[in-house]
């Protein structure tokens, strides 16, 4: 565990902190390759470059449209209260459906 005597004064951080204020500067100011998008150039892409980067996104999509279909067409049985709630659940909105768009509470 530290002692009071071997932590340094916060002057002493400060003095070393404002010592360091070039080099931290020099460092933030050094262009490092990386910038937000927002402030980056526009670059314009070749053709060959377009027409990679939309056949990998149509290779993406395709990819996910078939996992889609192969998830609603799964075979996996769902749990028994799942489909007892959810028919319940169904039963319930439609009756409530149909007491909405009748007047029956005029009576």
């Amino acid at each position: 565990m530290s002692t009071p005597e071997e932590l340094p004064s916060p002057d002493d951080a400060l003095a070393r902190a404002r010592a360091a204020r070039p080099e931290m500067a020099a460092a933030l100011d050094e262009d490092l390759g990386w910038q937000p998008i927002w402030k980056r150039p526009r670059t314009p892409k070749s053709k060959a470059d377009k027409k990679k980067e939309l056949r990998e996104q149509r290779e993406r999509l395709r990819d996910a449209g078939k996992r889609r279909l192969a998830a609603g067409q799964s075979r996996r049985p769902r749990s028994r209260q799942s489909r007892i709630g959810n028919a319940a659940a169904r039963r319930d909105a439609r009756a409530l459906s149909r007491v909405r768009h009748s007047n029956a509470w005029l009576w």
